[in-house]
């Protein structure tokens, strides 16, 4: 395993210095899964929800902490995005939303933590217009999905 960056000689946290970095294309892809009863994605998908379209407002909602990750994540670094996009799917098993993000830029650091931050606050959001009606739904399979750009190159999840 490498050395972590985010550490400098002494053990003490540092933000990474990528000043020296070459500029490349970056694109990370990051996914998570909220679990409903079926009533309350019926209720999502007709339109019925009391508070209205609530996957319009999860994806803005992810789109919006995509771009505000380093205030949210100490040592990230503000990053220029120039693509987010955030998508959400009822289930094929009628209790669940798939949340799907990319983010992308051209820039000295990746975008994975923004793809990650942008799928988790979607499904924050959706719990949050729901609650009321869906005390019980559960978040889960956040992680990283892919990412493309920078010293380490292309990475797809299950190459470990």
């Amino acid at each position: 395993m490498s050395k972590l960056t985010h550490l400098d000689d002494k053990g003490e946290a540092r933000m990474v210095d990528v000043t020296e970095k070459a500029v490349t294309e970056r694109e990370a892809r990051a996914e998570a899964t909220i679990h409903m009863a079926e009533a309350t994605l019926r209720m999502i998908i007709e339109g019925e929800h009391p508070k209205g379209d609530v996957l319009a407002v999860a994806r803005i909602a992810g789109i919006m902490a995509a771009k505000r990750t380093h205030d949210l994540i100490p040592l990230c670094h503000a990053l220029n995005l120039t693509s987010v996009k955030v998508e959400l799917t009822a289930g094929a098993d009628g209790a669940s939303v798939h949340i799907l993000t990319r983010c992308k830029l051209a820039g000295q650091t990746g975008v994975e933590m923004e793809a990650l931050t942008a799928a988790s606050i979607a499904a924050l959001t959706l719990y949050d217009m729901c609650k009321a009606v869906d005390k019980g739904m559960e978040i889960g399979n956040v992680r990283l999905l892919e990412k493309k750009g920078g010293r380490s190159g292309h990475w797809v999840t299950g190459n470990r």
